[in-house]
């Protein structure tokens, strides 16, 4: 099934009803946003583009980002959504990779993109656009659940990123969760874009369009936290997917504001690490509206959910180990924590996370060594370290590159760094593993002090040492303004463990 007709049910049912929005404007409702996406279908055939091809989206969270969306999708073509923040030489890569036939870009990205790339761009907002989507409305392309729907590039830490095949299955799988998993969803409700809609937010956008909700999209084209909280409280029951820095920053200066979020239904958080100092003090100040998920790219939104109750929960025996963990599978997948052979564990001991089920990619576009590395036995091997316990609940301990192995044993940083964050001093924190030629490695942290404070090496260890193994503290405690992170908002510890070279040990 073809995913765009989603929007063409919606439309049917509630074309009156307000769907997008540029800040607290109404752009578009039901009916004018399926016309303007069948009418960009019509345009892309009219450019050559056929079912399967691929086209690009490089640009801001703007109203028409959508229907480029459901336009490619409708024109049985693949979208290859790249993230804004990239310099125009990486996307040039990713679209040349992709084989994209064109691209839809917003003006300010545009030039560089021209110098990079030699694809035909299409600018959102201008007049050319618009006279793309007044073409004549052209029919639903028939696509297969096996047909790709979404090139989905990781971000490439570690060399050149790969591009995930997200099939109409797989966004249908992932769609179907999130009532179910996640947070239902009805009409009076609105999706807002804080986050890039070339990533979770996005994705999002589906099950959204099918129950008729709205879609905000911020004037700024990005994440204000002044912004959210006023256009949430002018909307009334928004919903938007935040990365973990994310809900800091919007704690942070809800706090300093004296706001409570007002608006604000839900916050599903995911794509990284969060603390549980963190995820206590958002829940504190801005009640039950937060819900967490745990999915890749490989396997989009859906591989874990932990409810806004669970969240929230401060009576149950074990709730400071279940708001530390990523909740329990979702409906659609199993989960499950394998040895190095890749053999199933028992609850409680540690290994890769392993996922299968209908959300999970059938590989990687042009790739098929990566595929068969990643693709084993019928699982997915996500590269992530953690462990089940008896009810079913996963903790994640680190990315397996991220593991500091000290003395012959596994040290797992996101342990050290959640006790950290424990401490008043600590804003933000990551711990890496510096080269030791006794040990092995040896870890270390790099901290970020929380204003008005010093990091104070005495204090932190003796915190350590009263809340874990001695051969878990760090060795040395670096002070830093911030952390390293890469366009996704993920810390790069490949550039914290840069700095340390050359370091006496």
């Amino acid at each position: 099934m073809n995913m765009a007709i989603w929007l063409d049910r919606t439309a049917q049912a509630m074309g009156d009803r307000p769907a997008l929005y540029l800040g607290p404007e109404v752009v578009a409702d039901y009916a004018a946003f399926a016309r303007r996406a069948a009418g960009l279908a019509a345009a892309l055939a009219d450019l050559s583009v056929t079912p399967g091809d691929k086209v690009g989206i490089f640009a801001w969270n703007v109203p028409d980002y959508l229907a480029c969306l459901f336009g490619i999708w409708r024109a049985g073509a693949v979208a290859v959504p790249v993230n804004a923040k990239l310099h125009p030489k990486e996307a040039a890569w990713i679209l040349s990779n992709a084989s994209a036939r064109l691209c839809f870009v917003t003006d300010d990205l545009a030039a560089g993109l021209e110098e990079e790339s030699a694809l035909p761009l299409v600018p959102l907002q201008s007049a050319a656009f618009e006279r793309l989507c007044e073409s004549a409305p052209a029919p639903l392309v028939p696509r297969s659940e096996a047909d790709l729907a979404w090139l989905f590039y990781t971000s490439g830490t570690t060399g050149k990123p790969k591009g995930v095949e997200i099939t109409h299955a797989m966004l249908a799988a992932m769609s179907l969760c999130y009532p179910i998993d996640v947070d239902p969803v009805t009409a009076q409700d609105a999706a807002l874009y804080a986050a890039p809609m070339s990533h979770g937010a996005g994705l999002y956008a589906l099950i959204h369009v099918r129950m008729g909700a709205g879609h905000i999209v911020p004037a700024s084209g990005g994440f204000d936290t002044g912004e959210v909280m006023d256009l949430s409280a002018s909307h009334g029951s928004t919903s938007m997917f935040m990365a973990p820095t994310m809900v800091r920053r919007l704690t942070d200066a809800a706090k300093a504001s004296g706001r409570r979020g007002e608006g604000i239904r839900t916050i599903v958080y995911g794509g990284g690490p969060m603390y549980s100092a963190d995820i206590e003090e958002a829940v504190d100040w801005f009640g039950p509206k937060f819900v967490q998920i745990y999915g890749q790219g490989e396997c989009p939104m859906a591989i874990t959910s932990l409810t806004r109750a669970e969240v929230a929960d401060r009576s149950h025996p074990r709730w400071r180990e279940r708001v530390a963990s990523v909740g329990r599978a979702q409906s659609l997948v199993e989960v499950a924590i394998g040895d190095a052979e890749g053999q199933p564990l028992p609850p409680g001991e540690t290994g890769e996370i392993m996922v299968r089920g209908a959300p999970v990619m059938p590989g990687y576009w042009k790739n098929p060594e990566a595929t068969a590395k990643t693709l084993v036995g019928g699982w997915l091997m996500t590269g992530d370290v953690g462990r089940l316990d008896e009810d079913g609940y996963l903790t994640l301990a680190d990315r397996s590159k991220d593991v500091i192995i000290s003395g012959g044993t596994n040290i797992y940083p996101r342990e050290v760094e959640e006790v950290l964050l424990t401490h008043a001093s600590v804003h933000e924190v990551s711990v890496v593993g510096r080269p030791s030629a006794e040990w092995g490695e040896d870890v270390v942290a790099f901290v970020v002090a929380a204003p008005g404070a010093e990091v104070d090496a005495a204090a932190l260890d003796a915190h350590c040492l009263g809340s874990m193994a001695r051969f878990k503290r760090p060795k040395a405690y670096f002070a830093v303004p911030d952390l390293p992170r890469n366009n996704y908002g993920k810390v790069l510890k490949t550039a914290l463990r840069e700095r340390l070279k050359g370091e006496e040990t």
